[in-house]
């Protein structure tokens, strides 16, 4: 079965909003695993808006499965401007202190209100090569969010990763449109040729209960889905544990 992880960003934002500790990422990480989720993800960018630094290093010492975390391989450390907030160290300095199990490098930048597109290795594969190397070392799989285009997909193998992420934006945006079976087509292709390429295939964004499971039987052995700002608007309408249940049934 497809893997599910749930990414704990929005949690950490609505926490943000106020200068508290409630609600607790460490609680909802509890809480989820013990409703059935796969693994937790979080994505700690150097404005620290949702999660931090601080996160991380508690998620890692209590987690009892897997760990992925999410982040631009370049993000550099930042002052933090807000009292009580340790400052942001860099992203592979998180990584190194943390070791998860899964690393997952996004082409993001601090002006993106979220990711919006995967890696151009014809641009970056020489930069990210090294960087990919040394997470291994570190024992993280690496996973590369990735736009499904055949040749980056086979690029992504050249330099190393173990997995791509596909960034799955597109398919929700057309899903339940003229357009879906084109756009799910060229995903359907992509997860082929990562296959093809001894890739493993995880993804996600703005998948939801009403396209997951569209998603999930069009994909050639997906093995993990990470899923954030819908799980979070699920749990609030239907209950934590209820959202667990609808998402794992739609992998199935």
């Amino acid at each position: 079965m497809t893997a599910l992880s749930i990414n704990l960003n929005k949690i950490a934002l609505i926490r943000n909003s106020r200068d508290t500790e409630y609600p607790s990422v460490i609680e909802h990480a509890q809480r989820c695993i013990d409703a059935g989720a796969d693994g937790i993800t979080v994505h700690p960018r150097p404005d620290q808006r949702h999660i931090r630094a601080d996160d991380c290093y508690a998620l890692a010492e209590m987690l009892s499965v897997e760990f992925n975390i999410e982040g631009n391989p370049l993000a550099a450390p930042m002052k933090s401007d807000r009292q009580g907030v340790s400052d942001y160290p860099g992203f592979l300095e998180i990584v190194r202190r943390t070791r998860p199990a899964q690393c997952t490098l996004v082409p993001d930048n601090n002006s993106q209100l979220t990711s919006d597109h995967g890696f151009d290795l014809t641009r970056d594969g020489d930069m990210l090569a090294p960087i990919i190397g040394e997470l291994k070392s570190l024992g993280c799989r690496v996973s590369l969010f990735m736009d499904p285009i055949e040749e980056q997909i086979r690029l992504a193998s050249d330099i190393g990763a173990d997995r791509i992420e596909l960034y799955t934006g597109p398919y929700a945006a057309a899903y339940g449109r003229a357009e879906q079976h084109e756009v799910l087509t060229r995903f359907t292709e992509a997860s082929v040729v990562a296959a093809d390429c001894g890739l493993g295939l995880n993804a996600g964004h703005d998948l939801n209960l009403h396209n997951l499971a569209t998603f999930k039987t069009a994909m050639h052995e997906l093995l993990e889905v990470s899923i954030g700002h819908a799980f979070t608007v699920d749990a609030i309408e239907l209950g934590l544990n209820a959202a667990i249940n609808a998402y794992l049934a739609c992998l199935r």
